[in-house]
């Protein structure tokens, strides 16, 4: 019997009926800046920092709203304990730096032939900060920390990971309002993509229809990233150089999402396309029963390695492992998601960050069978209150791996 939910449509019919949703959740706020900054200096306070530097990237967004990639040029912000924010940015960008910031504050532009790091340090020092310590970005390229190791020797750089991650692993509501509504989006082309597969349909072709169908909701970037695997090529976390096309009685492995107003979806879904073979069965079960343990153990004042311990504790009980050894699971149980698809907190053994309201994770303790088939269930979970909770339904059988038996 045909797996319930896969396969028996088309591409065209499957885009045809999506409605966009996108545009029902609105982004945070520009209100949100300045208490973000507040936060920081809280952090930076408790850690015996005299400045913050920000750089190019999800850590500058976060907190002043200013939209900039990182380059070979220095572009960053300064924040310093009185809350204001200097920005660091070569001299011909500052129209463009004053157009994208929501957090103000004065640009300090260096020309081309000018070294950025010795202006960061004639920064600090006219708003009388000469020495102790400095938090830097833990994502700033080595050429700037280097750089500003280089011209000076009064300052102690440290890494700012205890502030800015002690800020963005806690999300708001309006953050979680947001995440909800791209996770809601991408379980929606998660059911489509499973109802267009057929028989030699290239891993491309999927990919090209995961990509478009994210847009037809009302990505305008469709699809933030995107993983498409059949038969063996399942047993690779991450893919292989040049997938297989599906053929009858393949495991399919789809992990994909997007970003909507700058925060990320991640869901992965595994099923066969045919015949379910009994070891099949018995690896996507035990999968299943690995996500819920970690559902479990995901409580309140625990730690996050708590959460992989219980994991591996399922699976050696089950003949798995121990550890990372396959068949099993080679990898973390999970990680934290928002601006960044990965990010604080990780759920590995070694994490000891205690778990509070507001904090989200992926679940997806995927379990390998080398050179056979992997089998990856992903859904993400966000702390209340009350503990975990669900942002999407966890897969609820392998002969039904959307529940649509549940619904009829």
């Amino acid at each position: 019997m045909m797996t319930l939910g896969i396969g028996g449509s088309t591409i065209e019919a499957e885009l045809a009926a999506i409605q966009p949703k996108a545009h029902l959740v609105s982004p945070v706020s520009g209100e949100v800046f300045p208490e973000r900054i507040q936060r920081a200096l809280q952090f930076m306070k408790q850690e015996g920092v005299s400045a913050l530097y920000l750089h190019a990237g999800t850590n500058l967004y976060y907190f002043t709203g200013t939209r900039w990639h990182s380059s070979e040029r220095m572009v960053g912000a300064l924040v310093l304990p009185d809350g204001s924010v200097h920005y660091i940015a070569p001299q011909f960008e500052e129209g463009t730096i004053l157009d994208f910031m929501e957090y103000e504050g004065p640009v300090h532009g260096w020309e081309e032939h000018e070294s950025p790091f010795e202006l960061l340090v004639t920064v600090l020092k006219q708003h009388g900060i000469t020495n102790g310590k400095i938090a830097v970005d833990e994502a700033t390229p080595f050429f700037i920390v280097d750089g500003i190791l280089n011209i000076q020797s009064t300052y102690q750089l440290v890494n700012a990971k205890p502030i800015t991650a002690g800020c963005r692993m806690v999300k708001s509501k309006a953050e979680i309002a947001i995440m909800q509504a791209a996770m809601d989006i991408t379980m929606e082309v998660h059911k489509a993509v499973a109802r267009i597969l057929k028989p030699g349909i290239a891993a491309q072709t999927v990919v090209d229809f995961i990509h478009e169908a994210h847009k037809r909701y009302g990505i305008p970037t469709g699809s933030y990233f995107c993983i498409v695997l059949f038969g063996v090529d399942t047993s690779f976390p991450h893919g292989v150089k040049q997938p297989k096309p599906l053929e009858e009685n393949d495991v399919v492995l789809v992990d994909t999402g997007c970003m909507l107003h700058d925060y990320i979806s991640d869901i992965t879904r595994t099923y066969v396309f045919g015949d379910i073979t009994d070891e099949q069965r018995r690896i996507w079960n035990l999968e299943r029963e690995a996500q819920f343990a970690a559902f479990q153990a995901a409580q309140l004042g625990e730690t996050c390695g708590s959460i992989d311990v219980a994991v591996r504790e399922v699976l050696e009980k089950n003949g798995l492992g121990p550890d990372y050894k396959l068949p099993g699971l080679p990898h973390r149980t999970g990680h934290g998601i928002g601006l960044d698809i990965h990010e604080w907190p990780y759920l590995v053994r070694t994490d000891e960050t205690v778990l509070e309201p507001g904090m989200c994770f992926s679940n997806e303790p995927m379990l390998v069978v080398p050179n056979a088939f992997g089998i990856r269930l992903e859904d993400h979970i966000y702390m209340t209150e009350n503990g975990p909770k669900w942002f999407t339904e966890p897969a609820y059988r392998i002969e039904d791996p959307f529940g649509i038996s549940k619904e009829s």
